[in-house]
């Protein structure tokens, strides 16, 4: 009796792939496999979705928000999160959303004041409002906010999220800081990833005296606690520096730290590729060490670069809250994620006032996106692995 056997490649196929033509698979670029497989991961396709969601509001923050990031209203502090609802004062359904007003009252003992819903009023929310004027994209001057509430509010403000001590919107707050925060990630990971393909790549390819150089540098690096390295190499910084100084010196040096662990993984790479035949034919034909380098041996592990790249992001955002929270990275009036957590750190404020801590709920999904899509990268990098 003989049993159907299967080809080893069909066999080892994911999902996606079995679902495709074998001729098309057999004929199918390594970008085009890496995609096929990129695709089963669920988890890193929704990664994507949101994080693509979350930078489209970095970059219309000024069209998304309400109000100007640093507009005050003493009259409305620590306003707790309104919420949107489709019933107006009457409980009758209205069709289009709005917002209930706001009651003040202060405590007689803690003189502390409060707000409660006043139910019987009710403010229709109206789309692409005129209100405060903002540069959108840096240059372009307009008014236009994607949402707000009209003249019959009279004057009373909308706080999706709440407002702070000085009242001021914390939506709007979050969706600025969302710029900083977003792009420090991208900034150092790309200078990171110079350092770590340069020296990474001369310790792996040369190797011999320039080898041991370049991994004594790494290994004393990455031998120091992290922390406290960066909370030195910040207080360093002069601070009578600009806050686009700042933040420029904030990224060169989580950049100068963060390039060892791809440094490392390049070495290796490079250590096993370049008694290659690829690479012995291209040193045969005369090409040049920089050639080699750039134009063979780097694409041959690209995907792995990039899945690694993606998984790195998540902690220059880390490293930047932390030194903000701690008052040691950016500063006021910037705003960052790690800024807006400042205020969080009386715990009298945060007990009465917890959605300070949103901007720390905008960090966690951000770290959780970047995590399950460079995994997503990673698992894809092999499109022939189970």
């Amino acid at each position: 009796m003989t049993t159907a056997t299967t080809p080893n490649n069909a066999h080892n196929l994911p999902d996606p792939l079995e679902e495709i033509d074998e001729g098309a698979i057999s004929i199918a670029s390594p970008r085009q496999l890496m995609w096929w497989k990129f695709k089963k991961h669920k988890i890193a396709v929704f990664s994507v979705i949101v994080l693509v969601f979350m930078y489209l509001m970095a970059i219309f923050a000024g069209f998304i928000s309400p109000y100007d990031p640093n507009t005050y209203n003493a009259s409305y502090k620590y306003v707790p999160p309104m919420t949107v609802t489709f019933l107006d004062g009457e409980g009758n359904f209205t069709g289009r959303p709005g917002v209930h007003g706001l009651i003040q009252s202060r405590d007689p003992e803690t003189l502390r004041i409060t707000y409660e819903t006043d139910y019987e009023t009710w403010y229709p929310l109206h789309f692409f409002v005129e209100g405060e004027p903002y540069k959108l994209f840096g240059f372009i001057d307009t008014n236009v906010h994607l949402f707000g509430l009209g003249e019959e509010a009279d004057g009373m403000p909308f706080f999706w999220l709440g407002s702070d001590r000085l009242g001021r919107d914390m939506f709007s707050r979050v969706t600025y800081g969302s710029q900083v925060s977003l792009s420090i990630g991208l900034v150092a990971v790309f200078l990171s990833l110079a350092l770590g393909i340069v020296l990474g790549g001369i310790s792996g390819y040369y190797g011999g005296w320039v080898d041991n150089v370049i991994q004594r540098i790494i290994e004393f690096i990455r031998s120091v606690p992290s922390l406290p390295l960066w909370m030195a190499l910040s207080a360093a910084l002069p601070p009578e520096l600009s806050q686009e100084a700042r933040y420029f010196g904030i990224t060169i040096i989580l950049s100068v730290i963060g390039w060892t662990s791809l440094g490392r993984q390049v070495r290796g790479r490079f250590l096993a590729l370049r008694t290659e035949d690829f690479v012995l034919s291209a040193r045969l034909s005369g090409a040049s060490d920089a050639r080699i380098i750039v134009r063979h041996m780097v694409p041959s592990f690209t995907s792995h670069i990039i899945a690694s790249l993606t998984l790195s992001i998540p902690g220059i955002i880390l490293a930047e809250t932390s030194l903000s929270f701690l008052g040691l990275g950016l500063r006021q009036p910037a705003i960052s994620w790690g800024v807006l957590l400042q205020e969080a750190q009386n715990i009298r404020t945060v007990a009465l006032a917890p959605w300070l801590l949103l901007p720390g709920l905008a960090v966690v999904f951000a770290v959780l996106a970047f995590n399950f899509l460079g995994d997503g990268l990673r698992d894809a990098a092999d499109p022939f692995s189970r």
